[in-house]
């Protein structure tokens, strides 16, 4: 669980060109000034909380608190008490009063992330909270206004949760009234180059070059951590890295300690490796693959890349 207020620069921890991560700015700067719920989804590693964070940086509550509580690391039996709060003697061992995340939030924002592992007991008071705006702490008679903006996030299919029983529909009802899906890093390519200078900025060392070589293989990677993996993978490299600069040797050591790539799906990682291997020259790449010069171009574009990006990223030739 973490409490502090947030930065300022949330533009940057959400950089990147890609059209899918400029309507997720849009989307922080048009829900950011409500006070409805929202439900952000996508893969673990996608930066969900930092749009959590970017949300309440820019609302109305952005002076006061923003707390965070990943629901899957509580253990089942005090999610309650640990949202809620408890009076003395609400359970063995509550020796003394205890307030809750909810009051913890008072007055900005509370992040429910992993919303989907909570326990379907506690699932009705979150929905108390979320339609009626007050809550009871375990043990106690009276029941408390809150006064927090409700931010939730899952990695998984809430969906399918609901219609196995799993998660109340209501409360899916209630904390996805607005909703930002973070893409994954694979479907995002083009913002590795700008994702990888920010790592390299922000780190606290001296500043390096990335060779073009390093930078085809991290365009070519699957990336099933997402953007916390690519950090990671940064940070390992630059432990390694000479006065001169990030070069492929020293990164591909890095790349092989981090998990196994996910198999790429038809035309993303495969498609910019291969047209790394001739040199962005879009024609042979494509004939490579038995495809068109306009099938790769989809498959590319779908990935937020193209082969004129390519070469620029990588300093290659112009090349029909």
């Amino acid at each position: 669980m973490t409490s502090e207020r947030s930065g300022s620069d949330w533009r940057e921890a959400l950089s990147g060109e890609s059209r899918a991560m400029q309507i997720v700015r849009q989307q922080v700067c048009d829900y950011g000034r409500a006070e409805a719920a929202v439900l952000i989804g996508g893969e673990t590693g996608t930066g969900k909380e930092l749009a959590a964070r970017a949300l309440h940086a820019v609302s109305a509550r952005a002076a006061g608190p923003f707390v965070a509580v990943n629901c899957a690391a509580l253990p089942p039996e005090l999610v309650e008490s640990e949202l809620f709060g408890s009076t003395r003697g609400a359970f063995t061992g509550a020796s003394h009063t205890r307030p809750g995340l909810f009051d913890a939030a008072r007055g900005g924002t509370l992040l429910l992330d992993e919303i989907g592992e909570v326990p379907r007991s506690v699932q009705a008071k979150l929905l108390r909270v979320l339609e009626a705006g007050s809550y009871r702490p375990l043990g106690a008679i009276r029941e408390k206004q809150a006064d927090a903006r409700v931010l939730a996030a899952t990695n998984r299919d809430l969906a399918k949760l609901c219609a196995s029983g799993e998660f109340r529909l209501d409360l899916y009802y209630r904390v996805a009234v607005l909703r930002i899906d973070l893409p994954p890093l694979r479907e995002r390519r083009a913002d590795i180059p700008g994702l990888v200078h920010h790592f390299i900025a922000s780190a606290g060392r001296p500043p390096r070059t990335v060779a073009p070589e390093a930078m085809a293989q991290l365009l070519a990677h699957a990336w099933p951590g997402n953007v916390r993996e690519l950090r990671s993978v940064v940070e390992r490299t630059l432990l390694r890295a000479g006065s001169d600069g990030i070069d492929a040797f020293e990164l591909e050591g890095s790349i092989e300690t981090a998990l196994p790539a996910a198999p790429p799906r038809p035309g993303s990682a495969e498609s910019v490796r291969v047209l790394l291997e001739h040199r962005g020259r879009l024609a042979a790449a494509a004939a490579a693959l038995g495809v068109s010069p306009r099938t790769l171009q989809r498959r590319l574009r779908a990935g937020g890349l193209s082969a004129r990006s390519l070469r620029r990223e990588l300093s290659l030739p112009a090349r029909p």
